[in-house]
């Protein structure tokens, strides 16, 4: 049976939803960029060592990148804003935990917990907001806020993260969320409207969910594993071999199954499996941007937590000021694939500057360019997400912003596992070769850089060739799956309605 769709709220609490919605991911992408910060202070205080310092992220993106897929059905199918309240509240008691920390095994524990309220409640975030927003321009700018606060996110965890572990303890970059974490809740339970969901009957494929949570945490523990026992080592190879029977079981699984977890009608859809894999590729890359640039600048230039993070305050500016006032007007003018394509050539040129930033680089002239030209993914994410969330029925619409959501973490677990053992295999090279400390730092995050650009040209061609001709249209209906209107866009001065019109949140047909 399908979906009960939730009444259409008025406009002023569909933007306080929006609103509720977005604070949801900020705090998780905070989360995730504040605690690398603290990371040195963390290590000294508990007493990790440093293989063991790493699960204070790795626990995180293990919980979080395996149980997306499955929290996004679940939300379908027990109701979306049920799953946000709950993960919402695991985080924020989470969040409590962590910060309480006397050992490394507590803070460990809270990590992956943290992950499992983070899954939770971001798998359905863009499920809930295609859902209110039907319009197709008020639907471009919602989504064109969500994508921001990302994106800021990261930045903004980075000085926070800095500025709170200096000036008081790493234990407040988690109590951080409690206060946040809380006051969400609370506006959540007017904000976000109610809806019963499918019933489980309508999915609970209980063998597809153990196979695809089984095979996405043994896979995303084999890929940030690789930098300390290596790509070509059994370990890696038989796990990563583990984990993809097991996902290429949950496949079959479904294209078999009464009620399958994971409709595979989702990826009829060539907007949805377009942009998934693009957003995989391109994420994967700016990996070497969020996180090497970071470490470029304390460990070559020198600069503290704090100056880093205002360093790379720009970027987040010109992303902000692209992603809230341009990109919807740009979808709408031009297209989301242009829109996507054009932010993409302005990302190659990003990495592309930082393979030639040299040792004793200038910011002005050297960094702040490259700052500038990260308004591309100003561009790029709201069309992605838009093409990523297309072609869906709302009764999918939680499964489909699962799938967005895991495959960013999956080429987030990809990057940081190829792109850092590449660079540290080069800075050892060099080394070796009796090249100063800081050179050889830069030489390694060069190969890196250029490696990042090679994955966004890879994106480029994937987003040139799978989303090059529009998709049929969808009829409208009055029912509850009834696909909603795509974005209208003025060409010529006239106006046309994009490829596929449906939900822009899960990519079903």
């Amino acid at each position: 049976m399908p979906a009960t769709p939730a009444p259409q709220a008025p406009s002023r609490s569909r933007w306080l939803a929006l609103g509720v919605l977005a604070t949801g991911m900020l705090m998780t992408i905070l989360d995730g960029s504040i605690v690398t910060v603290a990371m040195p202070a963390i290590q000294s205080d508990l007493g990790f060592t440093p293989v063991g310092l790493s699960w204070v992220v790795n626990a995180y993106l293990i919980a979080f990148g395996s149980l997306l897929l499955l929290a996004g059905r679940l939300g379908d199918l027990i109701g979306r804003k049920r799953m946000f309240l709950a993960g919402t509240g695991v985080f924020t008691a989470a969040s409590l935990l962590a910060g309480a920390a006397t050992s490394p095994a507590v803070l460990i524990a809270a990590r992956f917990l943290q992950g499992v309220g983070s899954a939770t409640a971001s798998a359905v975030s863009l499920g809930i907001l295609v859902t209110l927003f039907s319009e197709p321009r008020e639907r471009a700018k919602a989504i064109a806020v969500f994508s921001f606060t990302g994106a800021a996110g990261a930045s903004i965890g980075q000085v926070l993260g800095g500025v709170l572990t200096d000036a008081l303890t790493w234990n407040w970059i988690f109590f951080i969320n409690l206060p946040i974490g809380v006051a969400t809740l609370l506006v959540a339970l007017s904000a976000l409207p109610g809806d019963r969901g499918l019933g489980l009957k309508a999915g609970a494929d209980a063998v597809g969910a153990l196979l695809v949570t089984t095979g996405l945490m043994l896979g995303i523990y084999a890929v940030v594993r690789i930098e300390e026992y290596g790509a070509g080592s059994a370990r890696t190879l038989g796990l990563g071999g583990l984990a993809l029977a097991l996902l290429a079981g949950f496949v079959v699984r479904q294209a078999t199954a009464r009620n399958p977890l994971m409709p595979l009608r989702i990826f009829r859809s060539r907007s949805v499996s377009g942009a998934n894999l693009v957003q995989m590729l391109m994420v994967a890359a700016l990996f070497s941007f969020q996180i090497l640039v970071a470490l470029y600048l304390q460990k070559v230039l020198g600069y503290g937590a704090a100056e880093t993070g205002l360093a790379m305050l720009p970027a987040a500016a010109v992303i902000g000021a692209v992603s809230l006032g341009l990109s919807a007007r740009l979808n709408a003018r031009f297209g989301e694939r242009n829109v996507l394509l054009t932010g993409l050539v302005l990302l190659v040129g990003v990495l592309g500057l930082l393979t030639r930033v040299p040792v004793n680089a200038s910011y002005v002239t050297d960094l702040l360019p490259v700052m500038l030209l990260a308004a591309g993914f100003g561009l790029a994410l709201p069309a992605l997400t838009s093409l990523g969330m297309s072609g869906a029925k709302e009764e999918d619409a939680g499964l489909a912003s699962g799938l967005f959501n895991t495959t960013q973490q999956i080429g987030m677990a990809l990057g940081i596992a190829v792109l850092s053992t590449l660079a540290a295999s080069r800075t050892e090279s060099l080394t070796a070769a009796g090249r100063p400390a800081p050179e050889a730092l830069t030489g390694g995050y060069h190969l890196a850089f250029a490696v990042g650009a090679g994955l966004l040209l890879a994106a480029l061609a994937v987003a040139f060739t799978m989303l090059r001709r529009p998709e049929p249209r969808v009829s409208q209906t009055p029912t509850s799956t009834t696909a909603i209107p795509a974005t209208t866009r003025a060409v010529s001065g006239s106006s046309r309605t994009s490829a596929p019109s449906v939900t822009e949140t899960t990519g079903s047909r």
